[in-house]
């Protein structure tokens, strides 16, 4: 990532150095999840949609730790490999709104709460902004090769509300929660960064 941007990572220090930790990412872009698994203060494993997973690159995304997701479907592969990679004290990547869109983290969908409920691990929002801004010359699915991409992680924050439960109505409470969270962290980081 710093070969071909010029990534300026702000607040990666609120990343707590060992346990379980999910970041919660916007994303406008493809280059977003690349982006943050290559500035993350901690090896990252993403929750990445199967159709990424195609040609070389498949293989490659597989043997460092990415998690392929069918979309389709309540994926249990993809759901007890996030899990255990929490279990194991890791670093669980998220785009909670299940796909490129605005970034704005308008509409989550309820795998982030329920991955943070069921661990009991912190989130920390993170915004990548700058990634759509412009359009490369050279390869126009891209941000300009050198530009300024700006990576904000945020505060960890608890999803559940402390009381253990696991309902239906505790992960809704905690998508409410959590879209506070992160849209708060949002204009946060536009404000900091100056960006929209």
């Amino acid at each position: 990532m710093y070969g071909l941007w010029k990534p300026r990572v702000l607040g990666a220090w609120r990343v707590p150095t060992t346990g379980p930790v999910i970041l919660a990412v916007n994303h406008s872009h493809i280059v977003d999840g690349p982006m943050v698994i290559g500035v993350a203060p901690r090896p990252s494993h993403f929750l990445v949609k199967k159709e990424a997973f195609v040609g070389p690159l498949g293989p490659f995304m597989r043997a460092v730790g990415q998690v392929e997701v069918d979309r389709s479907t309540a994926d249990r592969t993809a759901i007890t490999q996030a899990l255990a990679v929490l279990a194991g004290g890791g670093v669980l990547g998220i785009f909670p709104e299940g796909t490129r869109g605005e970034g704005d983290f308008a509409s989550l969908r309820g795998g982030l709460s329920y991955f943070a409920v069921r661990s009991g691990a912190p989130i920390v929002p993170v915004a990548v902004l700058g990634s759509t801004e412009r359009r490369g010359r050279l390869m126009k699915g891209l941000p300009p090769l050198r530009s300024r991409v700006d990576v904000v992680f945020g505060d960890p924050f608890e999803a559940g509300d402390g009381s253990g439960r696991r309902t239906r109505k505790a992960l809704d409470e905690a998508t409410v929660r959590i879209q506070k969270q992160l849209g708060a962290h949002l204009d946060h980081a536009r404000r900091l960064t100056g960006r929209r």
